[in-house]
């Protein structure tokens, strides 16, 4: 599981705070902002956290039928969730029992009750490759030769 394979790389950790991410995102967060947020925040673990894009266009609709407010594909509901870019001091791996720890379950939760876990909330460009519409889209952007996670 997600924990389990973090754990295995413990041995090239050291004693330093390391980065680690999903793989499976692209986003133009500044790392180095990142970074200085979390040292600044002296937790164990910092992650970059995101509104994704609304995918479908959204409507207020009033009791007697009348659409009041249409918006076309908001940003999301206004919640924050995980973009899968973290800064991790090393003690974050004691939070990891086995290679059958969801890294997303007991770690981030057990941080997360004990003040240790905090948000770098990112504004910028994000977005994930699941499906095939999401890598033609990010295909897209790069063969356009303005993909906003390009910051080189």
């Amino acid at each position: 599981m997600t924990g389990g394979r973090v754990k295995r790389a413990s041995s090239y950790i050291n004693n330093e705070p390391f980065l680690l991410n999903y793989g499976d995102g692209l986003s133009d967060v500044d790392v180095n902002e990142t970074i200085k947020f979390h040292k600044a925040k002296k937790g164990l673990i910092t992650l970059t956290a995101i509104q994704p894009p609304g995918r479908y266009g959204s409507l207020n609709v009033s009791e007697e039928s009348a659409i009041t407010e249409f918006m076309e594909k908001p940003k999301g509901d206004g919640s924050w969730m995980n973009g899968g870019f973290f800064v991790c001091q090393p003690s974050v791996l004691d939070y990891i029992s086995d290679d059958s720890t969801v890294f997303e379950q007991e770690p981030l939760s057990n941080l997360a009750k004990e003040g240790k876990l905090f948000a770098y909330q990112h504004d910028g460009f994000w977005a994930c490759m699941d499906t095939l519409r999401d890598k033609r889209m990010l295909c897209d952007f790069w063969d356009s030769g303005k993909a906003p996670w390009k910051t080189w």
